[in-house]
C-alpha cells in the first residue's frame, strides 16, 4: 500500500512538472542586427612596433632601435651628428661573432671610417647558464672579438672604441633554455654626439 501510494505521489508530481513546461512560440519573434564594433588587431611577428601590414623589414632582431618602415637605421640628430646601434648573440660559452651579424659590424666600421669623430662603446654580457667563474673572460673575448674586427677590417683606431665587460648582472630577458641566447650579447653604440 505505501509502495502504490508512493508511485502515485510521484507519477502526480511529475505530472505536475511536466504541465508547467511550455514550449515557447518563437514564430512571432522579429530577428534584429546590432552593430557591434569590431576589433582589429595589427599582428607584428617581429615584436619591433610596427605592424606586419607596414613592416618592410619583417624579422628584425629583438631590442633594435628602428625606423617608421620597421628597418634598423642611424639616429640622425643634426646635419653630421647621429647615433647607431650594433648587436650580436652568441651561442651558449661561445665568444665566435655568427655571420648574421657580420652586416650590422660592417655598417657600423663604415659609418666610422666616414665619421672620424665618431666612437664605440662596447658592452658584453652573458647569460646566467654560461660558466659564471668566466664570466668577464667570456663577455672579454666577446667585446674584444668586434673590437678585433673593426680595427682590422676598417682600420679604425683603437682608441675610438670603448669596451666593458660584466657578467649576468644585466640580462634582457629570462635565463631560461629558451630565452637565455638574448643575454649572451654584446651591444654597442656608435655615436658623434656627447
Amino acid at each position: 500500500m505505501k509502495m502504490l501510494l508512493r508511485n502515485t505521489l510521484v507519477v502526480l508530481v511529475s505530472a505536475l512538472t511536466l504541465s508547467s513546461c511550455q514550449t515557447a512560440d518563437f514564430s512571432k519573434q522579429i530577428s534584429q542586427t546590432i552593430n557591434m564594433p569590431t576589433v582589429v588587431v595589427n599582428l607584428d611577428s617581429d615584436g619591433d612596433g610596427v605592424p606586419d601590414d607596414l613592416d618592410q623589414c619583417p624579422g628584425t632582431p629583438y631590442n633594435v632601435v628602428i625606423d617608421e618602415r620597421g628597418c634598423p637605421h642611424s639616429l640622425l640628430f643634426g646635419e653630421n651628428e647621429f647615433r647607431m646601434e650594433a648587436r650580436a648573440y652568441y651561442d651558449e660559452n661561445s665568444s665566435e661573432i655568427k655571420s648574421e651579424y657580420y652586416e650590422q659590424l660592417n655598417n657600423a666600421g663604415k659609418k666610422m671610417q666616414d665619421h672620424l669623430d665618431a666612437v664605440m662603446h662596447i658592452e658584453g654580457h652573458i647569460s646566467e647558464r654560461e660558466d659564471n667563474s668566466a664570466s668577464q673572460t667570456l663577455s672579454r673575448y666577446r667585446v674584444e672579438e668586434i673590437k678585433n674586427y673593426m680595427t682590422m677590417k676598417y682600420n679604425i683606431d683603437p682608441d675610438r672604441i670603448k669596451t666593458i665587460y660584466y657578467g649576468s648582472e644585466r640580462p634582457i630577458a629570462t635565463n631560461d633554455a629558451e630565452n637565455s641566447w638574448l643575454n649572451q650579447r654584446i651591444y654597442a653604440l656608435i655615436s658623434n654626439v656627447e
